[in-house]
């Protein structure tokens, strides 16, 4: 298991980091040099080689023309903005509503043929009833304040679901017991939820499993975050601050593997409707 799922972005932006300081090496300037020339502080440009300061298309427009390297400028800058979209805060991404974030993911759920989906927190969205996507878009909406447009995302993200399972895709969902008890809205939607997750059982391109919570967890040893895998090619990492994009390929095998092992430790079938069933009863 991975430490943290900030790692892949981690690299990236130390990889930004040492591309322009290779450059300041070629120009044959020092660091101070190089601070005079575009106006900052050596502190600065300091901070910017060492990664610890993420630069902005401007402070590399100007370390290139300081270095004599204004042909380097695009792809560097492209560089950056693909560091700086795998770690996305959601207050940035929700900044005009949840609604445009639903719809701009459905190119990449409608595109993906395979779905590994682990759930630690929430029922996963592709699962979810209006009444549960509502109550749980709402209580998201108060917590960060970001414009309730709560109707509009819950049509869209239904829209969505929609889309995908009656395409050509196949989920591979494994839900820990807990979110089976965790209270989204009332009573009433939540079995509603619950009762739509036993009937999604049936769903011939769903597989569903329940890990249970007294499951021995040796092959994995602390809390995992919830996260979904997109085919094999990225992995999206639900963090309470952020969405992180991992897409390097040993991070994404930590992932694939620990899911792997998690459907070990999960059950299916009768023993997972079994403990659905008894989540609704727990509701009475």
């Amino acid at each position: 298991m991975a430490g943290s799922p900030t790692t892949s972005v981690q690299e990236a932006r130390a990889a930004l980091a040492e591309r322009l300081r290779s450059l300041r090496l070629d120009a044959g300037i020092t660091g101070k040099q190089l601070a005079a020339a575009c106006g900052w502080s050596a502190a600065k440009s300091s901070r910017i080689a060492a990664g610890r300061t993420s630069p902005s298309d401007d402070d590399i427009r100007a370390w290139c023309r300081a270095c004599g390297a204004e042909d380097r400028t695009a792809d560097l800058i492209a560089a950056r903005r693909q560091a700086d979209s795998m770690y996305v805060e959601w207050r940035r991404l929700q900044r005009t509503g949840m609604r445009r974030l639903q719809e701009a993911s459905r190119p990449l759920y409608e595109r993906t043929r395979s779905f590994r989906v682990y759930a630690s927190g929430v029922i996963p969205g592709y699962l979810q009833t209006p009444g549960y996507a509502r109550a749980l878009m709402g209580t998201i909406a108060r917590f960060r304040g970001t414009p309730d447009d709560v109707d509009d995302a819950v049509k869209a993200r239904i829209r969505r679901s929609q889309a995908v399972l009656h395409g050509d895709h196949r989920f591979a969902t494994l839900i820990e017991e807990k979110v089976l008890h965790h209270r989204v809205g009332d009573t009433e939607v939540m079995a509603g939820q619950l009762g739509h997750l036993l009937a999604s059982m049936g769903l011939p391109s769903m597989s569903i499993g329940i890990v249970p919570s007294a499951a021995a967890r040796e092959q994995v040893m602390w809390p995992v975050e919830q996260f979904t895998a997109f085919d094999d090619d990225r992995v999206h990492v639900e963090l309470l601050a952020a969405k992180v994009t991992v897409t390097a390929p040993g991070e994404l095998e930590v992932y694939h593997r620990a899911f792997a092992r998690l459907a070990r430790l999960a059950v299916h079938g009768a023993h997972a409707r079994a403990l659905i069933v008894k989540a609704i009863d727990a509701l009475a």
